[in-house]
């Protein structure tokens, strides 16, 4: 793994040069030796068919407690470099307001992810830490179910599976799998590792998911934000060391379409933007592994590459959504992500919603319920051809109260 810049300016001005990822590679070998130890005992990490409920929810509160720990960790050790000046502060404020707005939902969701029989939480798909998935399974098992894998966002630093549980449960409802991926956020690790991560839970979602009677052949990528652009990243990496002729550890051909939702997927035009949002650029810099590599982690530039002209061919069907009144991530970033693949004539659409902003489309109109245009889309093309599948489900119910949405939504720090 490429370590992130030893010396680096603070948010406060202040130069750090301690090297915080040791405390990340303590937890990783630890996290290494058990799965050692378990390969040596004769233990399954995997069990060979689907039971009833995976493990006991005191095991599953001794896991979070411990990946909560680690997470806070990790969280104070950011901190201490980014330096704790007026505007994080009032961003932590008024993310703090925003969840708390927001709870009536959260509560109901959260209930569903611990004590719902259809969820299979922290399914284990490789060594690193943080290499664990949640499956959301359709109650009704009358045969094979399309699958959707999703990368959760969180600006490479908070992202966590648990984040896509309401996409999870709305989704299974109408007859899909949904698999949650987590991965390694910084400074546990830097933008190969997260791209690693991420392609190593499709590699795992498409060799295992008949177990879970989903069907391989209707596999489907999703990601959001951050994980739009770190899944957009696997699968340009994995169509170009397939054009290549090189091993690969899945087949692009099993990807059938890819659905990126208010993502950013050229870093060029990031670095400045993030930067004025707090996302301080030595940060930015140190988890994409520095300026130099900008390129090599920008799809959008990828694309154009000569050496991933071969490449293009293998691309499935993308659709990209934004809002127009996104503020974190500008909406011309899926734009002209769209624009260049349309260039080397890749199959590639855009969907633009008028004043939507970055938490509108995956949370407030979610937690809304009644008719969602985004849910609806992507439904109808993972059923495309089959008006019953389309049609499962009862209409969404609303989860909070439309004056804290709106509350919400205003002083949202996203």
């Amino acid at each position: 793994m490429t370590e992130p810049l030893v010396g680096f300016e603070r948010g406060d001005g202040n130069m750090v040069s301690e090297n915080f990822l040791a405390p990340a590679k303590e937890y990783a070998s630890a996290g290494l030796n058990e799965w050692r130890r378990r390969k040596v005992s004769g233990e399954k990490s995997q069990p060979s068919c689907p039971p009833l409920r995976q493990q006991s929810f005191s095991s599953d509160f001794g896991h979070a407690a411990a990946e909560t720990y680690l997470i806070t960790r990790l969280s104070f050790k950011l901190l201490s470099y980014l330096g704790v000046g007026y505007r994080w502060m009032t961003r932590l404020f008024t993310l703090g307001c925003y969840a708390l707005l927001l709870m009536p939902g959260f509560l109901q969701v959260g209930y569903y992810y611990y004590f719902s029989s259809q969820v299979r939480r922290s399914v284990v798909y490789g060594d690193q830490p943080r290499n664990r998935l949640d499956l959301y399974l359709p109650k009704n098992s009358n045969g094979q179910k399309p699958v959707l894998i999703f990368v959760t966002g969180g600006a490479w630093i908070i992202g966590y599976k648990a984040w896509g549980s309401l996409l999870g449960k709305q989704l299974a409802e109408r007859d899909i799998i949904v698999a949650c991926l987590d991965y390694r956020n910084f400074p546990q690790g830097t933008i190969s590792d997260m791209v690693e991560d991420v392609s190593q839970g499709i590699a795992f979602v498409c060799s295992h998911i008949a177990e879970y009677e989903g069907d391989p052949s209707r596999v489907y990528l999703m990601g959001q934000s951050a994980g739009a652009h770190i899944s957009a990243c696997a699968l340009v990496q994995q169509a170009i060391k397939e054009s290549e002729g090189k091993n690969v550890s899945w087949p692009v051909s099993q990807i059938n379409s890819y659905f990126g939702v208010s993502g950013g997927y050229n870093l060029f035009g990031l670095v400045d933007h993030f930067h004025n949002r707090g996302l301080y650029r030595s940060i930015f810099l140190s988890i994409m592994e520095g300026e130099k590599s900008l390129g090599n982690f920008s799809p959008e530039v990828i694309v154009k590459e000569k050496y991933a002209r071969k490449a293009i061919c293998l691309l499935p069907p993308i659709i990209l959504f934004h809002g127009t009144s996104d503020k974190s991530i500008p909406w011309n970033s899926s734009k002209d992500f769209v624009d260049a693949l349309r260039g080397v004539n890749a199959d590639a659409e855009l969907v633009l919603y008028d004043g939507k902003t970055h938490t509108d489309l995956f949370l407030q109109d979610p937690l809304r319920g009644g008719k969602d245009e985004l849910f609806d889309r992507i439904v109808a093309v993972i059923h495309a051809g089959d008006v019953e599948s389309v049609a499962i489900g009862s209409p969404r119910r609303r989860l909070v109260p439309e004056i804290l949405l709106k509350l919400a939504r205003e002083i949202s720090p996203f």
